[in-house]
C-alpha cells in the first residue's frame, strides 16, 4: 500500500519566504518558438555549457503510463475545465526562467515538453518561452501566449506564481499548470515532487565519498523546498557518517554559472572534500572536477560529462505528469488539483551512480530507496533536532506534509545559517 503523504492545500502562512522574489502536446512539425525579445539574463560560461548534454526525448510509450494519479488530489470540489479548442489542434505553452540547455532545471522541464510532443504528435502544437525573468514580463508573456491561441500554459519557476494566479482569474477558459508553487484556483493546478527523498539518497552517496566528514552544499534560496532538500541531504550524509557536517552556502540565484562556480570553489577552499549543488547549472561540477572533489549534481545525469567526480543526483521527470494532463485536456476531463510525485510513480528518479560510489554504498542506497518509495518523507522521522538542539520532531513521530512544506529550520549537522529575508 502506498503510504505517501496526502498533499493538502496550504495557507500562505505555512510557507517560509513566500514574499521573497525568486527567479526560479507536440506538433510533428516541431512547432516550438523561443522568445526572441527576451534577454538571456544569466548566460552560462562556455566551459559549463560545453559539459551539458541534451537528452533525447523519452519514449512516449513509457511516459504517462505510471500511476501518477495516485499522487494527484483534485482541487476542492473541482469541476472539469474545458480548455480544448473547438477546432484545430490544442496549443500548449511552457514558460521557462532559464535556457533550455542549462544542464539542469529548465532542460528537465523541456524534456517534459518533448515527451508531450512524442506522445501526441500533431494533436498538439507546443510553444516555449525561455529566459523569462520574474516580474511584469511573466504576465505580459502569458497575455501574448493566450492571444496566440494557447489554452494550456505551464509555469516552471516559483517566482512566476503571482502572475499565474492573476492570469488564472483573467482567463477562466485556460488551463494553467504551475510547477513548484502552492496557490490554487479552479483553473490553476500545482505540481512538484518529493525531491527530498532523492536528496537523502544523494546525501548517503556523499557521506560515503567524504573522507573527512566535511561536505559542502550550494543552495539557491531559503524557501521550504530548498531547506528540506538541505536537511534531507544532511540526514542522508549522517546516515553513513553520524559525525559528518554539511556546510551550506546560499547563492541567491537559481542560475548563474559564474556565481555557482565561485561558491563551490569557496566551499572547497574551506576544506570540504565532497560537494552537492541544488543549482540549475553544472558549474559546481566544473569546480569539483578541477580539484578532484566528489560531486552530487541536481536535476540532470552528468555522469558522462564528469566521470571522475560524479556521484549521483535527484532528477525530475515532468513528462510523467504532463503527458496524462494533456490527455485529460484532450478528453475534456481536466480538473485543477495538486500533484506531488515521487520515487513510487517515476516522477523522481536517481541519476546514474558514478564510479566513486562503491557497490556496498549502492546497495545501501537502493535499500533505502525502496523504503522511501513505499513511505515518502519517512527520513523525517524523529528524533530530529534543529541546529540549536531544539527538538523539531519527537522520537518515533513523522513529519506531516505541512511540516515538510513549511520547513524553516536547519537540522543538526548543517553549518551555516538561514539568510535573513
Amino acid at each position: 500500500m502506498n503510504k505517501r503523504l496526502t498533499r493538502k492545500w496550504l495557507p500562505a502562512v505555512a510557507v517560509l519566504g513566500l514574499g521573497v522574489s525568486l527567479v526560479a502536446c507536440g506538433s510533428s512539425k516541431s512547432d516550438t518558438a523561443s522568445d526572441a525579445s527576451t534577454t538571456d539574463t544569466a548566460a552560462a560560461t562556455a566551459d559549463t555549457m560545453a559539459s551539458t548534454t541534451d537528452t533525447a526525448a523519452p519514449d512516449a510509450t513509457a511516459v504517462g503510463s505510471t500511476s501518477w494519479d495516485t499522487n494527484f488530489t483534485p482541487w476542492k470540489d473541482g469541476k472539469p475545465v474545458n480548455c480544448k479548442p473547438a477546432t484545430g489542434p490544442l496549443k500548449a505553452a511552457w514558460i521557462y526562467v532559464g535556457p533550455i540547455n542549462d544542464g539542469g532545471w529548465t532542460q528537465a522541464h523541456h524534456e517534459g515538453l518533448k515527451a508531450v510532443q512524442a506522445k501526441f504528435g500533431d494533436q498538439v502544437v507546443t510553444t516555449y518561452k525561455e529566459n523569462i525573468p520574474e516580474g511584469p514580463q511573466v504576465l505580459t508573456t502569458i497575455d501574448q501566449l493566450v492571444k496566440d491561441g494557447n489554452t494550456v500554459i505551464f509555469g516552471t519557476s516559483f517566482g512566476f506564481q503571482d502572475a499565474f494566479v492573476t492570469a488564472a482569474g483573467k482567463y477562466p477558459n485556460v488551463c494553467f499548470e504551475f510547477e513548484t508553487g502552492f496557490k490554487s484556483a479552479a483553473n490553476l493546478s500545482q505540481a512538484y515532487g518529493a525531491g527530498e527523498d532523492g536528496d537523502y539518497l544523494a546525501g548517503m552517496a556523499a557521506g560515503a565519498a567524504s573522507k573527512t566528514g566535511k561536505v559542502g552544499y550550494l543552495a539557491p534560496f531559503a524557501i521550504p523546498e530548498v531547506i528540506r532538500g538541505v536537511n534531507a541531504f544532511t540526514l542522508g550524509v549522517r546516515n553513513i557518517n553520524p559525525a559528518a557536517t554539511v556546510q551550506v552556502v546560499w547563492t541567491g540565484t537559481w542560475f548563474d554559472p559564474a556565481k555557482e562556480r565561485q561558491a563551490a570553489e569557496s566551499l572547497i577552499s574551506a576544506g570540504v572534500d565532497a560537494i552537492s549543488s541544488a543549482q540549475d547549472s553544472p558549474a559546481a561540477g566544473e569546480a569539483a572536477k578541477a580539484k578532484s572533489i566528489p560531486w552530487v549534481g541536481y536535476d540532470s545525469d552528468q555522469n558522462a560529462n564528469f566521470p571522475e567526480v560524479w556521484l549521483t543526483a535527484t532528477t525530475y521527470h515532468w513528462g510523467v505528469y504532463e503527458v496524462p494532463r494533456i490527455q485529460q485536456v484532450l478528453d475534456g476531463t481536466w480538473v485543477a488539483g495538486d500533484y506531488y510525485g515521487g520515487l513510487d510513480d517515476g516522477f523522481v528518479k536517481m541519476a546514474t551512480f558514478g564510479k566513486l560510489v562503491s557497490a556496498d554504498t549502492q546497495a545501501k542506497i537502493l535499500a533505502k530507496q525502496a523504503e522511501l518509495a513505499a513511505n515518502s518523507g519517512s527520513q523525517f522521522t524523529g528524533p530530529i533536532k534543529a541546529q540549536d538542539g531544539t527538538e523539531k520532531i519527537a522520537a518515533g513521530a513523522s513529519a506531516s506534509y505541512g511540516d515538510l512544506m513549511g520547513m524553516n529550520y536547519l537540522v543538526e549537522g548543517v553549518l551555516g545559517d538561514l539568510p535573513k529575508s
